[in-house]
């Protein structure tokens, strides 16, 4: 969707609603990575550039989810992971908007989101994207000898795969896998299948039921001269696939269409494309099988980098365990993933922003001990 808008727009929103719970700050990290790999942060936009909008800071002093007036409360989050959610969007370069009640303001929320570092790698910093290249070492105690061992945890830590829909531009090449299938009586099946180009197995099917005029029967057809019909899970089933918003979903939501009771409404309005696209009557956008792999709320670590206009270099690193954990990168691959001229090994100053420490010039590794949800932040000056 960005490649068609971003032209024309400043910001435009990539998440459903941001609010104060550690699963909604989660679900924005492999959000910001995949418009930061495309090189969607800062690219062209209406009479300038254009940014993608991870949703408000829901900090300090607020109500609930879709309440218009109080009672109010304080923002539910901890303060590690208020400053988690600060350095990312400063990091992603997320316009950055108070969600709070500027009324009641406290100092804690005040010094956080005015923090000079933040909003200068927020405005001007360059070569923004996550840093793949970081590791964390645990370490046990052997009784007997008290040697210890190390080893390395894996940065991301898979889940079963889950399929679920969702809508995506009909000009999406990952959209155009839709395919009808006879079967011997039983209704007609529209399947998808990402491969179907080189197998004849499908991985997902939903059954065509049409949509009839009462008076006489006639099958519907839209203006195309396609046929137009609803989706059902089963035979009997009383539920059909709807693409309507429905209740407004935060952040943490998976953005799916729900199969609904069946109803006479173009959200539940259905036609296939020769081009392989299922195309809904009400949204005019088509229908998408993702696989949700990777859950970004059990755990594991990320970490952000980028440049100062004065060629500083940035680094951040979250912890997304429920327990404290060690985080390291090498020097080396800082290097290579930045270029070696940013880098004059033994020779940059460092500076850990949250802690306010001076640290000794890294040489070979840069780490941090980053408590649960919370984040570390590196100013180096080489």
């Amino acid at each position: 969707m960005s490649e068609t808008i971003d032209k024309y727009v400043n910001m435009y929103r990539v998440t459903a609603d941001d609010w104060d719970t550690w699963s909604d700050v989660a679900s924005h990290f492999n959000i910001s990575r995949d418009f930061a790999s495309v090189r969607k942060i800062g690219a062209e936009g209406f009479r300038g550039r254009s940014w993608p909008d991870l949703d408000m800071l829901p900090l300090g002093w607020l109500t609930d989810p879709g309440v218009r007036q109080g009672p109010h409360r304080k923002c539910y989050l901890t303060l590690d992971e208020q400053k988690t959610q600060m350095t990312l969007w400063s990091m992603a370069k997320s316009p950055l908007m108070f969600g709070g009640d500027l009324r009641n303001l406290d100092g804690t929320t005040l010094s956080l989101i005015s923090n000079p570092i933040l909003l200068e790698i927020n405005s001007y910093s360059s070569n923004n994207s996550e840093f793949p290249h970081v590791y964390t070492i645990k370490k046990h105690l052997r009784k007997k000898n008290h040697i210890f061992f190390k080893f390395k945890e894996k940065m991301y830590q898979q889940k079963p795969e889950k399929k679920f829909l969702d809508l995506t531009s009909c000009n999406n090449e990952k959209a155009k896998c839709w395919n009808a299938t006879l079967q011997t009586g039983n209704p007609d099946q529209i399947c998808w299948d990402l491969k179907m180009r080189r197998s004849d197995k499908f991985s997902y099917c939903l059954l065509k039921r049409n949509v009839l005029f009462s008076s006489d029967k006639d099958v519907i057809y839209d203006q195309e001269h396609r046929e137009i019909f609803r989706l059902v899970a089963s035979q009997r089933g009383d539920n059909c696939l709807d693409a309507s918003p429905g209740r407004k979903r935060i952040a943490s939501d998976i953005q799916d269409i729900r199969l609904t009771s069946c109803k006479w409404h173009t959200s539940q309005m259905w036609s296939l494309n020769d081009d392989g696209t299922l195309v809904n009557s009400y949204s005019n956008m088509c229908a998408k099988v993702n696989s949700n792999k990777v859950s970004t709320t059990s755990g594991g670590i990320k970490s952000w980098i980028a440049t100062g206009r004065k060629g500083e270099i940035y680094l951040a690193f979250f912890n997304l365990n429920p327990t404290a954990t060690h985080i390291t990168a090498k020097v080396s691959d800082l290097q290579d993933f930045m270029g070696s001229s940013f880098f004059r090994q033994g020779s940059c100053n460092c500076t850990q922003v949250w802690s306010g420490k001076n640290m000794q010039p890294p040489k070979t590794t840069i780490s941090a001990f980053v408590n649960s949800h919370g984040c570390a932040l590196f100013v180096l000056n080489c």
